[in-house]
């Protein structure tokens, strides 16, 4: 009987060693290497889904134009809208880039630094091309020909730029017609936030003469009796959109955008929607 107990206990025991074997296999080391292979498989889903979600913005995404809606007819207000050659031709390229267009207006002289700061993407706004402005900004192809012009009053003695000298001349800042306006000998240079202000100016007699560029200076003499632009250009230049210094990715999608609203007639549409031929 003494045996018979014996012999069951130590069965017992063996049961529970065994139990005890079985249950064994999960150490610290396997728990570890759980843990880890989980851990890479978040992050490799993590990944993955953050990949995606770029290449998906890539796809669609939002372009953001800052302009100056002072400057008909390339870029001007209809209500809440702003409307004009370089709102059309900046739509059409986002068209052709799939993607959403956003346009912010603001100062002329603050569109440069809204594109070095990466608060824009690009700036169209009746822009001129310049060595100057080539030094902060890349420029894409020109889309339009253009010119500085000068206003006067209909019974003004300036007949030529060269009769600016040490005439009272106002120009819009930051604008070409500002940069070459210092180039007037003994002239006296008053500068304006918008171009409508300096031609105001120079119907209250405060100014003798306005340069500013050749499309708004027409609306602006049609708008206001008593005004005429000269026959003689101040200067001739070319349109083109900026983009950040460096951004060679947007500035070959533009250009490649531009070629082809240029091959099929487009931009020309645009362009002839605002401005009738003479």
């Amino acid at each position: 009987m003494k045996k018979n107990v014996i012999t069951i206990a130590a069965a017992v025991c063996m049961a529970a060693v065994l139990t005890a074997c079985g249950s064994a296999p999960k150490t610290e080391t396997t728990v570890a290497a759980t843990e880890s292979a989980g851990a890479e498989s978040s992050a490799a889903e993590s990944s993955a889904a953050e990949t995606k979600t770029s290449e998906s913005e890539a796809a669609g995404g939002k372009l953001v134009m800052v302009t100056n809606a002072e400057f008909p007819p390339y870029e001007f207000r209809e209500g809440n809208d702003i409307v004009g050659i370089d709102a059309e031709i900046a739509r059409a390229i986002a068209d052709k880039l799939g993607m959403e267009l956003e346009i912010q207006d603001m100062a002329f002289d603050s569109l440069i630094p809204a594109i070095q700061s990466g608060k824009a993407d690009f700036t169209a706004a009746g822009m001129t091309v310049n060595e100057d402005r080539k030094k902060n900004v890349d420029f894409t192809d020109t889309y339009a020909e253009a010119a500085q012009v000068i206003i006067v009053k209909e019974d003004s003695a300036i007949k030529t730029p060269d009769d600016l000298q040490g005439k009272k001349v106002g120009v819009q800042s930051g604008t070409t017609g500002d940069i070459y306006a210092d180039d007037i000998a003994n002239a006296e240079i008053q500068r304006f936030p918008k171009g409508i202000d300096a031609v105001m100016s120079l119907t209250q007699g405060k100014l003798d003469a306005v340069i500013i560029d050749r499309e708004p200076a027409k609306v602006f003499v049609k708008e206001n009796e008593g005004l005429q632009v000269l026959d003689e250009a101040f200067t001739e230049e070319e349109y083109a959109i900026a983009v950040k210094k460096g951004n060679t990715e947007l500035l070959e999608k533009m250009n490649g955008a531009i070629k082809e609203l240029k091959e099929s007639g487009e931009l020309q549409k645009i362009v002839d929607k605002y401005i009738t031929a003479e």
